[in-house]
């Protein structure tokens, strides 16, 4: 693997066999006058996942620039784990992806494939069909939240799904997505903090803010501090890019608009994921409030949603026995716990 095609796939086994090859001394990456460059631009990677959600790319004119772009990565990662934030790990492991997947759609076939193979996907090639594993598909496809992903929507033949390339890209960039998510935050020494300490700092405060910024965000006459578990829950994963399923989303929109927030309050309040699409989720919120729909749906109780798997911490008010909607959870915090009447 060249370096500039290492530069624009870091991840793959061929860049890391590249630095090998080339002698890079990975220990001196945090030190070394001649890394300056490429922690310069390890901290930009950072920033720019945090604060845009996406990373740009720079130019590789020569063999120098296409090494401070690779080198960029490893120290990039080393950032992120000096942090110690999981919703910046999830917002760099997205912007990655979504950089790699960029790159991809303007590479061969063949190529592609060997990307989705490296990865662990089951690429198969039968003349010009392209087809991939049953169950990979609906592992990897359950974070695309439009209906034509979902599995009834899909050509099926011998346990295997049929996929355009562009579908086997984006496949591929939810795979990576995951990948450079469970492979952080790596172990960090001594050597590692001292070196990007003014990085974190500035890092961890941005991170800081941007809390206080959703802690203080104005919902209107509806009060963050009366949810439930379960919906602060939710209302975090989505704002941290995490993965939240289908019944998810439609609890917390129907839980939203129920307390009167409107469409556009609603896409407001999930418009800082790092996956954030606002033509798709204004689709949806419409949906569930009824604007497209015809139909006003209302949040699951309960039971509905421990059977759904989405009922997350449940404290001492939820385990009153007369607690069996998280609407009567908002509406008895209001009223300082008083249980409903039982006459």
């Amino acid at each position: 693997m060249d370096v500039k095609l290492a530069a624009k796939y870091p991840f793959l086994k061929g860049a890391s066999a590249y630095l090998r090859e080339t002698g890079v001394d990975l220990n001196k990456l945090t030190t070394s006058v001649a890394y300056e460059r490429a922690r310069f631009m390890g901290k930009e990677r950072v920033m720019e996942a945090l604060e845009n959600g996406m990373i740009e790319d720079h130019p590789m004119a020569s063999e120098v620039d296409a090494n401070n772009e690779l080198l960029s990565y490893p120290v990039a990662r080393m950032i992120v784990s000096a942090v110690t934030d999981q919703m910046l790990v999830t917002r760099y492991a997205i912007a990655e992806a979504k950089k790699a997947d960029k790159h991809l759609r303007g590479e061969e076939f063949t190529f592609i494939k060997s990307v989705a193979e490296e990865l662990g996907l089951n690429v198969s090639v039968d003349e010009d069909t392209i087809s991939v594993d049953f169950t990979d598909f609906l592992r990897f496809s359950a974070a695309m939240r439009s209906k034509d992903w979902k599995l009834i929507n899909q050509r099926l033949q011998d346990g295997r799904v049929i996929v355009t390339k562009q579908r086997l890209v984006r496949l591929i960039q939810q795979m990576l997505t995951e990948k450079i998510s469970s492979e952080l935050p790596l172990a960090v020494n001594d050597d590692i903090m001292n070196a990007f300490s003014q990085d974190i700092t500035v890092i961890s405060k941005i991170m800081e803010e941007k809390r206080a910024e959703f802690k203080a965000r104005s919902m209107g006459k509806v009060s963050i501090i009366r949810f439930p578990p379960c919906m602060k829950k939710l209302l975090t994963m989505i704002q941290s890019g995490e993965n939240v399923p289908h019944t998810g989303r439609f609890a917390l929109v129907s839980f939203l608009h129920t307390l009167g927030m409107n469409s556009d309050e609603v896409l407001e309040t999930f418009s800082s994921a790092p996956d954030f699409d606002e033509s798709k989720s204004r689709y949806q919120i419409q949906h569930i409030t009824g604007e497209i729909s015809g139909t006003e749906y209302t949040p699951p109780e309960c039971s509905t949603m421990k059977s759904y798997g989405i009922c997350f911490d449940p404290d001492s008010l939820c385990k009153r026995d007369w607690m069996t909607h998280p609407l009567t959870y908002y509406r008895s915090k209001g009223k300082r716990f008083k249980p409903p009447s039982r006459k």
